[in-house]
């Protein structure tokens, strides 16, 4: 929807309420419901919020240890200045629309180096100076629950049940029974502007997948951010829950976020080569070399809670270890389309949990040193990798990986050391409040017998 559109809706009275939301740090829409008017009036160029929305957890906690903002600062403002490029309708709330904001600072007006979206623009930029442009998707697995979140939160997370019984991995009849949720999200999110593909259940009990059209990398991140909260909402007005915990019970399978990539030079994939043994040119071998040589240095942030090292788990289809393969769901790295024009990488390491922003923002930055180092691609692993995943381990934990992000010279140079310690400091939070916390299985394992 362009801003005459959205005028001319305005004008009309179709369009009453404008959504005016920054990205935060966890990957969620934060901001303020402008009534429509006021929004042509005065928000379309700028309006503000708080600055700790980008130093602050899934809580909404203010914790301490943030450069950019403190109790001792004052927690100031910072603008938020639509992109009137991102205006759409949101379909399933009435007489509304949305639009995208980037975050700047309140006194210079320059961009936030570490707002999410601000991150991914940076890797874009970089890898435009070299003549190329970021193509991605990616792939959103969630779980759906009978109850709605609130319900399910009264009842203190317990006994909760998926909306279905049994693995739904391509289940047509199934899904068939989950149509009355599915089929509007599909079809509100299409409505919107957001390339929807289709869904398919996945392979666990309530599992979903929704898939969306390749596109550039910065609409790529938009498309997940506004599908991500759209399910949540549409969902809750369906009845029931939709939830992006990768791991929420032991004895189940994760949730994943698959991210497909290449890189184009006009209207082609730079990482296709004809003539070349699987149809990957060598700039898809640098490429890939890149993300694998610094896999480590980036882990946190297609993984940044604690709960996002459970999913990495033997024989569950997400990966152990940080080799590639063709075509096969075994390793972290699988190549797709080999021989054809469609060749990609797809990375099966980020959880349903990521800031899409981020985790493509990091992949690209390896990438893009990869390119940079012209690094040789190790041969591809061929066989199950779940049989040798001790040399190439993901890292186990998000101390490990917190501690692989402040120690990485390639982040700091592609991000800035003021973005990779402020994200440093979001992983050590969440370390700290977990530490904190006496859990079920504690109580149950050693009060009567320890």
């Amino acid at each position: 929807m362009t801003f005459e559109e959205l005028t001319s809706q305005i004008a009309t009275g179709q369009i009453d309420t404008v959504l005016t939301c920054m990205v935060d740090m966890q990957g969620r829409l934060m901001g303020k419901r402008f009534h429509a008017e006021a929004f042509q009036e005065m928000a379309r160029d700028e309006t503000h919020c708080c600055n700790y929305l980008l130093a602050t957890d899934l809580e909404m906690a203010t914790p301490d240890g943030y450069a950019s903002t403190s109790w001792s600062a004052g927690y100031g403002d910072y603008v938020m200045k639509p992109d009137l490029t991102t205006i759409r309708p949101v379909p399933w709330l009435e007489g509304t629309a949305l639009v995208l904001c980037d975050v700047l600072d309140h006194h210079s007006h320059e961009p936030v180096a570490f707002s999410p979206r601000q991150v991914l623009k940076r890797q874009i930029a970089r890898a435009e100076e070299m003549g190329l442009t970021p193509v991605m998707a990616t792939e959103l697995e969630f779980f759906l629950f009978q109850g709605t979140h609130d319900e399910i939160a009264a009842n203190g997370f317990r006994d909760m049940r998926p909306i279905s019984h049994y693995n739904e991995d391509y289940h047509i009849l199934q899904t068939s029974k989950e149509e009355p949720v599915m089929r509007p999200i599909r079809n509100h999110l299409r409505a919107m502007g957001i390339p929807v593909e289709g869904s398919k259940g996945e392979a666990e009990a309530g599992q979903e997948e929704l898939n969306i059209r390749y596109a550039d990398a910065l609409a790529t991140a938009d498309h997940h951010t506004l599908a991500k909260h759209g399910i949540k909402e549409i969902a809750h007005q369906q009845g029931y829950a939709a939830t992006f915990l990768p791991k929420w019970h032991h004895d189940r399978v994760g949730s994943a976020a698959h991210v497909h990539q290449s890189l184009w030079q006009g209207d082609r994939n730079a990482f296709h080569d004809a003539d070349a043994p699987l149809g990957k040119s060598r700039l898809m071998d640098h490429y890939m070399a890149g993300l694998i040589t610094y896999a480590a240095d980036y882990t946190v942030f297609l993984a940044p809670y604690i709960n996002s090292y459970k999913r990495f788990a033997k024989g569950s289809f997400a990966p152990t270890q940080t080799v590639w393969s063709v075509d096969n769901r075994t390793a972290a790295f699988r190549l797709c389309g080999d021989g054809t024009p469609a060749v990609r990488i797809e990375c099966r390491t980020p959880g349903s949990d990521m800031n899409p922003y981020l985790a493509m923002a990091a992949m690209l930055a390896a990438g893009l040193k990869g390119i940079a180092e012209k690094l040789d691609l190790p041969e591809a692993y061929t066989g199950d990798a779940y049989s040798d995943d001790e040399r190439h381990h993901i890292p186990r934990t998000l101390r490990d990986a917190r501690d692989a992000l402040l120690a990485s010279d390639m982040l700091k140079e592609a991000f800035g050391a003021e973005t990779v310690t402020h994200y440093a400091r979001a992983a050590a939070w969440e370390i700290e409040e977990f530490n904190r916390v006496v859990t079920d299985y504690e109580i149950a394992r050693g009060f009567e017998k320890a």
